[in-house]
């Protein structure tokens, strides 16, 4: 990759993740990147987007809507034409994936 690519690459990433931090977990009122729920984001050829992303618990009620909702936040990042998202529980999720400021907000530290 081109310092250009890398660049660009890493500024589609931070529009990603800033498009992430609007979606949020219906049951604890924080946002799915900052509560640790996205495990991998990929930006691919052709406006591609990957996202492995877990749920707080395997039976979450939201789950499809989760999913959508992530999937509509990502699509509308300029540079980006489709968005794939995979629901994976390998690594199972826990509050140590949070950032130490939800972990505060949640009065966890």
């Amino acid at each position: 990759m081109t310092t250009i690519e890398l660049a660009d690459n890493e500024a589609l990433t931070a529009g990603i993740i800033a498009a992430l931090r609007t979606v949020h977990d219906p049951e604890i009122p924080v946002n799915i990147y900052d509560l640790g729920l996205i495990y991998r984001i990929e930006p691919k050829d052709g406006g591609l987007v990957e996202i492995d992303m877990t749920l707080t618990a395997p039976g979450c009620p939201v789950a499809g809507e989760m999913l959508s909702w992530v999937e509509k936040a990502v699509s509308e990042v300029g540079g980006v034409e489709k968005v794939a998202v995979r629901l994976v529980f390998d690594p199972p999720w826990d509050t140590s994936r949070m950032t130490d400021d939800v972990k505060l907000e949640l009065g966890l530290l």
